[in-house]
């Protein structure tokens, strides 16, 4: 049974991954925020933007998968620790540890300023949506120097949204069940011929807008399809911002900053990335200067 490093073990799409792998590998599960074990797993605690910490954890690992990161759109000095830091930190702490292996589960957002019109694959330039995106970007383009320089094997995931089910219509083209997650994450880990590969990690979804034949070539075969959902989510789905519903990114094409998901207190303001984004647009806004006060001059706006 080989043994496999999973970083960013904590957040949803590593705790899916690490449900549908376990009894299938030895798993070591790692993040920086508390993790809850799941089987028999083994658990470390490290913080991959600091060198010490992913020499440490990908010691004696047969692959890893680098789920490891800052997962939405937000400020430059978190993504660049994270996503471009900490990236660098697992590939070469893998090389000096002898890892041939690694997963790199991507993003759509990678190519988010794609129109919801176009069908891309795997051959596409980038068009990334974000700062979030730019990082993604990034990651792939290490993984093709590791492979190219290094003879690492390098399996790039562009992951559309990881959920037992679709939660809105954007997502009916994105969907990537966690069954299916896992089986594309076990071809990554066990094909004998991969150098370095870029699939789409998404469902068999009648919806996609991504041709992922490089996948298919590969042996996956998705099992789910998002469209048992489509009359349900379409019902109950409002109009959104008209520049987000243009691109594949959605709202990261608009957002300054996009929190994760949480449970909304009483009062609280919404933390969903539809309503991130209005306060996105109307931050970027002027501000009318505030009447002053008798004696002082007049503060500018911001600029």
């Amino acid at each position: 049974m080989k043994t496999i490093l999973i970083t960013g073990a904590a957040g949803d799409v590593g705790t899916h991954l690490r449900r549908e792998l376990a009894g299938k590998y030895r798993i070591r599960a790692s993040d920086l925020r508390p993790i809850t074990k799941i089987a028999d797993e083994a658990v470390v605690r490290a913080d991959i933007s600091k060198m010490a910490d992913a020499l440490r954890i990908t010691k004696g690992v047969e692959a890893v998968v680098h789920l490891g990161g800052y997962s939405v759109e937000g400020p430059w000095e978190g993504i660049l620790s994270a996503n471009i830091i900490g990236c660098h930190n697992v590939f070469e702490a893998a090389r000096r540890n002898g890892v041939k292996r690694i997963l790199f589960p991507t993003s759509n957002h990678a190519t988010g300023f794609y129109r919801r019109d176009q069908t891309i694959d795997h051959h596409v330039y980038p068009k990334p949506d974000s700062r979030y995106g730019v990082s993604k970007v990034f990651g792939e383009a290490l993984g093709s120097l590791y492979a190219d320089k290094y003879g690492m094997e390098v399996f790039c995931m562009r992951i559309g949204n990881v959920n037992p089910r679709p939660i809105d219509k954007r997502r009916l083209s994105l969907w990537f069940s966690p069954r299916d997650l896992a089986q594309l994450v076990t071809i990554g880990i066990e094909h004998p011929d991969i150098r370095f590969e870029i699939v789409y990690g998404i469902s068999a979804n009648r919806r996609a807008w991504y041709d992922n034949r490089n996948a298919y070539r590969l042996g996956y075969r998705p099992e789910d399809d998002s469209e048992v959902f489509a009359a349900e989510i379409l019902a109950r789905e409002q109009p959104g911002d008209p520049v987000a519903e243009k691109y594949q990114g959605g709202l990261f094409c608009v957002a300054e900053e996009i929190p994760n998901p949480a449970p909304i207190p009483a009062g609280a303001r919404s933390t969903s990335p539809r309503a991130a984004a209005a306060r996105a647009r109307a931050r970027s806004q002027p501000r009318r200067p505030r009447p002053a006060a008798a004696g002082r001059k007049p503060r500018r706006g911001r600029r």
